[in-house]
């Protein structure tokens, strides 16, 4: 087939070249009786300055920013922590590295950190599995159309139809109403003009005559739409014909314009505020009650080579901001002809989406957040290897544009019935329920973040009074969950593709606790302090977890704490009293001497009296098992 001149006029134009800290802490000088709260943060960050590192150290600030959503903060952390260790088995760390790389802009630094998390969780990264798997979830929308050829087509070239009443309005370069006729110097054809033929009740189309008024000119015209009433026409047309002298700086380029009905001729042309010389505008269509214009454009902002863009109609048909489609539509490739159902589906033709071949036809739902969902591709005939273009239905009926094999022309019309509905096979139900990690307790009003693969944003929902949440998502798509709730970490899940019923429940931990009397604050800090076989002096391990108690405790000034030592069974009862006594007096020592006030610290040994596990007298244990009896407690007390 020759080279379109279609592609040339209409896509070549159009180619158109710690976490929020949602309470402080108690001031430092509270009275005793005021218990005291932990702000995670402040105690890591502090820790941090003083120069002490540990794996732990860096995950736990790392965390506490990505939580709140401070990303450039957790960049800071995680990278110290990778620095720090090299790997992790937590593939986890990864991911949260990679997502807070890429809310900071940091795209390539993102995408190499999602690879290594993609490695070590065996997840493959892609939209579909392969071609053909894709092709095989086309092949299960094909077959829904029968299609026929249409006797007005021509040698030349006839696409881009439109209903009008009883009539459908296209395109087409015949010339039939003059003596002299105008061609084009890209190919020897007609310009084209918008022309209107009787529709019979098969589909077929009869007797074509040129729209009357000032529509058609000695430039090219082409897509129509018209308002309900049909007493308003928008049509694509060129700003410049090949024959017009321009200077250097002058380009061809498409405008939608604007005409209203006077006594049957279509007069007072307009052109749209939407409109420039320095990009396209073109193939309009419009929603169901007349208030919002789509349309192709390669304005600077565009995505890909074209985007789909819609703009709002005011009443007095004033046009306000123009919206780009996003990147659910749109794609590096080019995207054009859109059309908008009565049922608000949007249809528009595509040659960066996967599909059959050239320009293909595809499907979305437009919901009620004007968001667009379920894209399909809505397989053949309807789309061929060749260029399927400029759908348009109404009911189960309608006409598609097409330069495939066996037409009569470069571009010819065909009309089709409908016979099946498009199968809705690309939605998932993810649910869940988020609780509290500690009572089970259901947590209302969390948020669950929903992110792609990518781990850009969608959407996010809303748990109700029973912590229960849910939405549609695409089939063939894998999601991240992140649940949240302020004054608790978050938690996170992989929602893996093709599973129809996804439950993805979330525990939540507080990170906000009260101290109360009684409270070991070894536990409710995570400290680790253990002890030498027989010694009682401070290892440098248990100096970095001590570092935590100073942080609090100076944070804390009022309140009292019980320093409680123990040993493991590996000697005498009367000797590990003594041993006992020596290491609490070497942990208050050690507190003292990094400015916690004595009068507030108390100490004692209780030998081998409360051991953590079943490393008794007679029991052989290994010394990692005896090393957890080794250890200090540090009790809140009043």
């Amino acid at each position: 087939m020759k080279t379109l001149f279609l592609l040339f006029i209409i896509t070549r134009l159009l180619t158109f070249s710690g976490f929020a800290q949602e309470r402080k802490l108690d001031k430092a000088n509270q009275k005793y009786e005021q218990l005291a709260y932990i702000d995670a943060t402040e105690i890591y960050l502090d820790v941090a300055k003083s120069g002490f590192k540990s794996e732990e150290l860096f995950k736990k600030l790392g965390n506490s920013y990505y939580f709140n959503a401070n990303y450039q903060e957790a960049t800071i952390w995680y990278g110290q922590l990778f620095s720090f260790v090299g790997s992790l088995s937590e593939s986890i760390y990864y991911l949260r590295y990679s997502q807070s790389l890429k809310a900071i802009g940091r795209d390539k630094e993102s995408q190499q950190w999602f690879d290594k998390y993609a490695n070590k969780s065996g997840l493959i990264n892609t939209r579909f599995k392969s071609a053909d798997d894709y092709l095989a979830i086309i092949e299960q929308n094909s077959g829904r159309f029968t299609i026929q050829s249409l006797a007005i087509n021509t040698p030349g070239i006839d696409f881009g139809s439109a209903f009008y009443d009883d009539k459908i309005v296209f395109a087409s370069t015949k010339d039939t109403t003059t003596v002299y006729k105008r061609k084009s110097e890209w190919d020897g054809l007609s310009f084209l003009d918008l022309y209107e033929a009787t529709k019979n009740e098969d589909g077929t189309l009869i007797d074509p005559v040129k729209l009357k008024g000032d529509v058609n000119t000695n430039l090219h015209e082409s897509t129509a739409v018209f308002t309900k009433d049909g007493k308003t026409m928008y049509f694509t047309r060129s700003n410049i014909t090949p024959k017009t002298k321009r200077t250097k700086n002058q380009h061809v380029h498409l405008k939608i314009y604007r005409a209203h009905l006077v006594n049957g001729k279509w007069k007072d042309v307009e052109d749209l505020s939407i409109n420039s010389d320095n990009f396209s505008t073109a193939h309009p269509a419009l929603n169901n009650d007349d208030t919002i214009l789509y349309f192709a454009s390669d304005r600077p902002e565009s995505i890909g080579l074209t985007d789909l863009y819609n703009v709002t109609i005011a009443p007095d048909g004033s046009l306000g901001e123009v919206h780009n489609l996003g990147e659910e539509i749109n794609t590096k490739g080019r995207e054009s002809f859109p059309f908008i159902t009565s049922d608000n589906e949007l249809y528009f033709s595509s040659d960066g989406h996967y599909g059959l071949g050239g320009y293909d036809v595809f499907y979305a739902k437009i919901d009620e957040n004007k968001t667009y969902t379920n894209l399909l591709n809505v397989g053949k005939p309807i789309n061929s290897s060749y260029d399927d273009i400029a759908f348009i239905i109404d009911k189960n009926k309608g006409y598609i544009s097409s330069n495939r094999l066996g037409g009569y022309g470069y571009d010819d019309i065909y009309s089709f019935i409908e016979t099946k509905d498009i199968k809705e096979l690309l939605k998932s139900k993810v649910f869940g329920v988020v609780s509290d990690r500690s009572t089970k307790e259901p947590i209302p009003n969390a948020t669950v973040k929903v992110l792609d693969s990518n781990n850009e944003e969608l959407f996010v929902l809303q748990t109700d009074s029973l912590g229960y949440y849910e939405a549609e998502v695409q089939y063939s798509e894998a999601y991240f969950l992140e649940a949240r709730k302020i004054t608790y970490s978050s938690d996170n899940a992989y929602s893996k593709r093709e599973v129809r019923l996804r439950e993805h429940n979330f525990e939540l931990e507080q990170i906000i606790k009260k101290i109360k009397e009684g409270d070991d604050l070894a536990k409710t800090l995570n400290i680790i302090i253990h002890f030498d076989l027989d010694k009682s002096f401070i290892r440098r391990d248990a100096q970095v977890e001590l570092e935590k108690l100073v942080v609090f405790l100076k944070k804390n000034p009022s309140l009292k704490v019980d320093i409680r030592s123990h040993t493991d069974s590996q000697a005498s009862d009367s000797y590990n009293i003594a041993l006992s006594n020596r290491r609490a007096k070497s942990t208050l020592k050690y507190l003292v001497k990094r400015g916690i006030l004595k009068e507030n610290l108390s100490a004692k040994g209780y030998g081998e009296t409360q051991l953590v596990n079943d490393c008794t007298n007679g029991i052989k244990c290994t010394d990692a098992k005896h090393e957890e009896n080794r250890r200090s407690e540090f009790i809140v007390k009043r």
